[in-house]
């Protein structure tokens, strides 16, 4: 077995799978011994997730998320390394679990693993006292089995390699009594076992030695000078050794929180007491209260935080006034109970924030994580979308959430949505927090292009020039860039008519504009039919088809032709009248024709003849020569 990697535990549980993100199946616990080298193997990360190691560098397998300073991954083995010193008392304090969250990101498809490393403790912290030597007073009257509080000694590791025992240097006079009893610190106190005689021996020179449970042990020694004072020979003595009180964080200063209470049974100065924290350790949380030496009551004298420390044990003093006081202790254990003076706290871990307008229900957008710094019910969190959008909020581990799809999304109807999310906690009154994702939809090509008429007229003159734009069409395409760029063509048809109308006309595929490649006649072609196709650039392209009618309006290019017998040009033709032939006598009848038509063919008749003749007329309209 490698050094660091102490063992390897599978803990399941499930999770949805996701259309672009999943989440690992699985929860890896892998442990590792603090101040392990950089370079040491936690695990087999690969392997454990089932990943194909040649293809991790491709991927992107990396380690993401707040500890990577510590941990890394080779992505030629896929072997977990550590990365950085870690230090466990850094870390954790004097916490009893110490576990790292750390996540791994690989693309392609992208999935995020979540698994914990646990940090083991080493025996690298030496039981030290805070301070380097105390003096005790200690009245030669004292009674055998009287005692007198001693400093605890302090060691930054936890469990075995803890504090573990306490030892006095050989005397006749003191032993030791350790107090552990199930409280969360062990301590020590001096108890007298033979009477001291000042006049003997006034100075006793003694060491205390706190060792741990380490093999080897470490240890820290505390030297103690006992002064021998004289008389006074009743001890104070408190109601109960141990005072259990409870008190709100955030509690005013000045607030009682309990009053402790000690008798004296001499009299005068000797019976006279006075209260004080034993304090030999500079605790700053034992700063946070305030005694009243002359009642006992303890007071808030600085501000409570249950999220930074949820108990603090006192040790009080009751000293009595004589010339050589004498005293007694008891222990003070406070609670300070939680208060719901946290709001939630929402962090956005991973954003895809870009989603494709078709994509699936279920579709991972983005990755939340919420924390409550409160405890109990202060602490527990619901998270919830604010606004009716096509997302929901689903819940994958502990207080790890995930943004997914929950409805049909059409960029063209909404291409942006800001998702409001609100976090709330069950505490009385409740506390919020809110954050704004904003996701942005992707274009698909769902639409094809749309001419504005199913039927297109066009009215072209005959004789208009070649080359001349006859008609503009347009499409209208909601989508946009490539699936909006649309090109226009003419439909094939399978009689080949293509072939002759390619002679007549052009469309431009990029401006959709319809082009003369030749000058119309009327007389010769009054209308021809043709189809268009619009058609997209998106992959695979969408189309639609319009018929476009092309009618030729006449112009009045053709001259009256005369028909025979009258139509010989030059010619001169002969009618013979009776010499009484009356006025409206029928003499020919001349008849023509126009190529044009509509007004352009409709004719009239006129004489030429010499102003003043009048002897014939002829019908405007009819041609009759009368």
């Amino acid at each position: 077995m490698q050094q660091g990697s102490i063992f390897r535990q599978w803990m399941y549980y499930l999770f949805p799978a996701f259309h672009i993100w999943s989440v690992a199946a699985a929860q890896i616990v892998y442990s590792v011994t603090e101040e392990s080298s950089p370079g040491t193997t936690v695990g087999n990360l690969a392997k454990d997730l089932h990943l194909d190691v040649q293809e991790l560098e491709s991927r992107g397998f990396q380690i993401s998320g707040p500890n990577t300073r510590f941990f890394e991954v080779n992505v030629k083995t896929g072997l977990l390394l550590v990365r950085d010193r870690i230090d466990r008392e850094e870390l954790c304090t004097r916490n009893v679990k110490c576990s790292l969250e750390v996540e791994a990101i690989v693309n392609s498809p992208l999935n995020l693993y979540r698994f914990e490393v646990k940090i083991v403790d080493i025996n690298d912290n030496t039981p030290s006292f805070r301070i380097p030597e105390i003096v005790l007073n200690v009245s030669e009257s004292a009674f055998p089995g009287e005692k007198f509080a001693l400093p605890k000694a302090f060691d930054a590791d936890v469990g075995t390699y803890s504090v573990k025992s306490y030892k006095l240097s050989q005397n006749e006079h003191f032993t030791l009594d350790v107090q552990n009893g199930g409280e969360a610190t062990m301590f020590a106190e001096m108890a007298l076992q033979k009477t001291l005689d000042r006049e003997k021996q006034p100075i006793i020179k003694l060491t205390l030695t706190a060792a741990d449970g380490g093999k080897p042990p470490k240890s820290g020694t505390l030297r103690i000078t006992v002064n021998v004072q004289d008389v006074n020979d009743n001890i104070p003595i408190f109601d109960k050794p141990l005072y259990k009180a409870t008190v709100l964080e955030n509690t005013p200063r000045g607030a009682t929180v309990i009053s402790v209470h000690a008798r004296d049974l001499d009299e005068g100065l000797n019976g006279e007491i006075q209260y004080s924290f034993i304090n030999q350790d500079n605790d700053n949380d034992v700063d946070k209260f305030a005694i009243n030496p002359i009642t006992g009551e303890i007071t808030v004298n600085g501000e409570l935080d249950h999220e930074k420390n949820s108990a603090v044990e006192i040790r009080i003093q009751a000293k009595d006034k004589g010339p050589n006081p004498r005293a007694s202790n008891c222990k003070v254990l406070v609670e300070i109970t939680d208060v719901n003076d946290n709001p939630p706290e929402i962090s956005i871990t991973s954003l895809v924030n870009v989603v494709r307008e078709d994509a699936a229900l279920d579709t991972m957008v983005g990755l939340i994580t919420v924390r409550d710094y409160d405890a109990d019910n202060n602490g527990v969190v619901q998270v919830r979308i604010v606004d009716s959008v096509p997302f929901t909020i689903k819940n994958t581990y502990k207080n790890h959430y995930s943004l997914v799809v929950d409805g049909t999304l059409d960029r063209e109807r909404v291409s942006q949505y800001n998702v409001t999310i609100t976090a709330t906690d069950e505490g009385l009154p409740p506390l919020s927090s809110t954050s704004v994702i904003t996701v942005h939809v992707s274009d698909v090509n769902d639409n094809a292009p749309q001419f504005k008429e199913p039927v297109i007229h066009i009215f072209v003159k005959e004789n208009s020039p070649v080359g001349a734009v006859i008609y503009t069409m347009t499409a209208d395409d909601p989508d946009v860039d490539e699936n909006a760029k649309v090109t226009f063509s003419v439909i094939k048809d399978s009689n080949h008519k293509n072939s002759v109308l390619g002679s007549v006309i052009n469309v431009n595929s990029e401006t959709g504009d319809i082009i003369s490649l030749q000058s119309f006649n009327y007389e010769e072609l009054k209308t021809f039919q043709f189809k268009v196709q619009a058609t997209d650039s998106g992959v695979p392209p969408l189309s639609s088809n319009v018929t476009v009618n092309v009618f030729i309006t006449d112009e009045n290019d053709n001259n009256p032709t005369i028909l025979s017998p009258y139509s010989e040009h030059g010619s001169v033709n002969s009618e013979s009248i009776p010499y009484s032939a009356e006025a409206g006598y029928f003499v020919a009848k001349i008849r023509a024709v126009d190529a044009d038509s509509g007004y352009n063919a409709l004719l009239s008749y006129h004489l030429s003849e010499l102003k003043g003749n009048n002897l014939f007329r002829i019908g405007t309209s009819t041609g009759e020569i009368r």
